[in-house]
């Protein structure tokens, strides 16, 4: 008898928002010969990330047209990438549809992860798909444990990663944020609404002299791994390295890398630090 050939994987929607991920998960499926629709939100996903994809666009508060074009396209599994902003309610002008879970969950009580949970439970449970996490699509790009590119934390370095990953773990344990600036054991900024980024660039204002600070970033306890993981690519070492930082240090095992030789490129050409660590 003929082997059997191993079943295609179910086709999959990319629900695009801000940032590289959409375009890595769109190459990740190209290269694996995986059917896949992105559906792209309006003010976040790059327009040139879906030029020439099978996508369309929709606003963030239109639920019930969301979920319509997913079904008319056959979309089984769905994956959440990149960045989107959490409008208020004002802002989202929800349909009838988003009003409707909004109105169960109670949006202004729930931080984003609680969020994202309570997503996640409605596109699974109530709408029938399966919600896949990033690293079950990009695994190779996970952060690995150690140095990404030729330098590596000293010793004032490695006390400010351990003290960083203190404060993250207690941020998160609020749903606050996944990133923290910790120089000479002194918290130069923590993470909140307004994104790693605009956390370095505040950052830099605020560094003492000596050594530079550390940015480090890692789960939230309890964090919901299909979605949301930390990010860093080419982009975060190049901000950082602008701020003044000595290095970047991410969670192993749990991190995005977006362009792992691009990151070590960067990091050795600005001569910082790039690291993945297990926390205690």
């Amino acid at each position: 008898m003929a082997p059997e050939e191993p079943l295609a994987a179910p086709k999959l929607g990319v629900l695009a928002g801000a940032g590289e991920l959409p375009l890595r998960i769109i190459e990740a499926c190209r290269a694996a010969d995986r059917t896949f629709f992105v559906l792209a939100f309006e003010g976040s996903a790059d327009p040139a990330v879906v030029q020439g994809v099978p996508h369309a666009w929709i606003r963030l508060g239109a639920a019930g047209e969301g979920l319509r074009i997913l079904r008319a396209n056959g979309v089984a599994e769905l994956v959440m990438a990149g960045g989107v902003k959490r409008p208020s309610v004002l802002q989202l002008r929800p349909d009838w549809r988003t009003a409707k879970f909004f109105a169960r969950i109670g949006y202004r009580a729930l931080g984003d992860d609680g969020l994202m949970k309570a997503v996640i439970h409605e596109l699974e449970q109530v709408e029938g798909f399966r919600v896949v996490g990033l690293d079950t699509i990009l695994g190779t790009s996970l952060a690995p444990e150690g140095p990404i590119g030729r330098n590596a934390p000293d010793e004032q370095a490695r006390q400010d990663i351990a003290h960083g990953f203190r404060i993250v773990r207690a941020l998160g344990a609020l749903d606050i944020g996944q990133a923290v600036v910790v120089q000479q054991g002194l918290v130069l900024g923590v993470e909140a609404i307004e994104g790693t980024d605009a956390l370095i660039a505040r950052c830099a204002a605020l560094k003492r002299d000596g050594p530079g600070g550390v940015l480090v970033k890692g789960m939230k306890p309890g964090q919901e791994r299909r979605v949301d993981l930390p990010t860093i690519g080419p982009r975060t070492v190049t901000a950082a390295a602008a701020a003044g930082l000595r290095g970047v240090a991410i969670e192993a095992g749990s991190s995005i890398l977006v362009d792992r030789a691009a990151i070590a490129a960067a990091a050795d050409h600005a001569g910082l630090f790039v690291v993945g660590v297990v926390p205690p």
